[in-house]
């Protein structure tokens, strides 16, 4: 694959975009990155869960056609914003799937959780570029996904930093001289914490992220490092490989986010500063570039690059995810939903943090691997999982 990694030109035609999860952390970073250059985009559909009064400023700042709020008891407070301003308005989770599959040249799929299944599936049945950050749709139904992405042609652009740095480690179009990737973790608050300081560990320890500023559920998922099982997972079905041929290393500079290497013992990496409008930025922009105002790598500065295998005792949630990747089928549905469920109630202070990766093995133990066929069938799945999560939490924080 030739991919023409030039600027994107004055002249060159505006880009139709719609942001699905728009008022989320990658979602307001895409934003900001849509307003920064008017001229290039233009914006089809903006789509939110609740936050009415924000959606609302996005459409007028950047005149889009459509906005779309998922929680209906929001919908008075988007039409009462947006009275006035010709920007047509929906509300419902049907909504939220029409606006999905508005013609559009590319779509940003950041809706969190199994919510954000369905309107991925109806960007990527359009067949056009979808840029990736919601983990679920290839983590929860990756074959269900994976088939409907070939049989509508669509193009996935990986939106994670790490997803994103292999996707640009493989830019030179040789896929097959590949002998495996190595995905980089930051390690998170507990990289050096022992067992018992993560067994009495608070969520606001939890919370407080070392390097990268992220919302709870994915600061928590990085506490664990179930984050970096989920990517594992992810990384799997986007580019085709086995779970032997990805491997995990530590890196708490965060500056390498991904590193491809080759049969020849060449290892390509792409290293950047730890800010996420460099890889949505590269999603937008694909197969071309653009500016953007990310602080620029000083490595003088950095002064050092660590590396370290993650310790699995510690951090049992990769494990998880190698176990479920190799057992296939339902097994990386029920590994996200036991996930989610762990982490509200930890977040909660109903368990404790070690608890979290018990109860997702609990979950797997009792359930088994399914295997779903449909999108139905993964959410029902989904749900199921949920409810026995749910069942095996402890009583109570230790």
């Amino acid at each position: 694959m030739n991919i023409d990694h030039t600027v994107i030109s004055p002249s060159s035609p505006p880009r139709t975009v719609s942001v699905l999860g728009s008022t989320g952390s990658v979602g307001t970073q895409t934003i900001e990155l849509l307003l920064a250059q008017p001229e290039r985009f233009h914006t089809r559909a903006l789509v939110a869960g609740r936050n009415a009064a924000l959606l609302a400023r996005q459409a007028v700042a950047l005149r889009a056609e459509l906005a779309v709020v998922a929680d209906e008891a929001s919908y008075a407070a988007l039409r009462d914003a947006l009275s006035g301003t010709g920007i047509e308005i929906a509300a419902g989770k049907e909504a939220v799937v029409a606006a999905a599959a508005m013609d559009a040249d590319w779509t940003m799929a950041a809706i969190t959780g199994a919510a954000g299944l369905a309107p991925t599936l109806a960007a990527v049945r359009r067949g056009a570029f979808v840029g990736l950050a919601n983990k679920e749709a290839l983590v929860c139904a990756g074959d269900v996904m994976l088939r409907a992405v070939r049989e509508a042609g669509a193009t996935l652009l990986p939106v994670d930093s790490e997803h994103n740095a292999i996707f640009q480690s493989l830019a030179d179009g040789n896929r097959g001289a590949l002998e495996k990737i190595i995905l980089t973790a930051s390690g998170g608050p507990f990289r050096t914490a022992s067992l018992e300081e993560m067994e009495n560990a608070t969520p606001a320890k939890a919370l407080k992220h070392p390097v990268w500023s992220m919302g709870a559920k994915i600061s928590i998922d990085s506490a664990t490092m179930m984050n970096k099982g989920l990517e594992l997972i992810e990384a799997a079905r986007l580019f085709d490989l086995d779970e032997t041929e990805i491997d995990v290393l530590v890196h708490p500079q965060s500056i390498i986010h991904g590193m491809v290497c080759y049969k020849d013992g060449s290892v390509l990496a792409q290293l950047g500063s730890p800010d996420m409008r460099i890889p949505i930025a590269h999603t937008l922009a694909w197969p071309k570039r653009m500016t953007t105002a990310s602080p620029r790598l000083d490595l003088a500065a950095v002064g050092r690059l660590e590396f370290t295998v993650p310790d699995l005792v510690r951090f049992p949630s990769l494990r998880l995810a190698r176990e479920v990747l190799q057992n296939g089928g339902g097994a990386p549905t029920i590994l996200n939903a036991a996930n989610e469920i762990a982490v509200e109630a930890f977040l909660a202070n109903r368990i404790g943090f070690l608890d979290i990766s018990r109860t997702v093995e609990r979950t797997l133990s009792r359930l088994g691997t399914p295997k779903p066929e449909s999108i139905e069938d993964v959410v029902a799945l989904d749900a199921l999982a949920r409810r026995t999560a749910l069942d095996l939490l402890p009583l109570s924080v230790p």
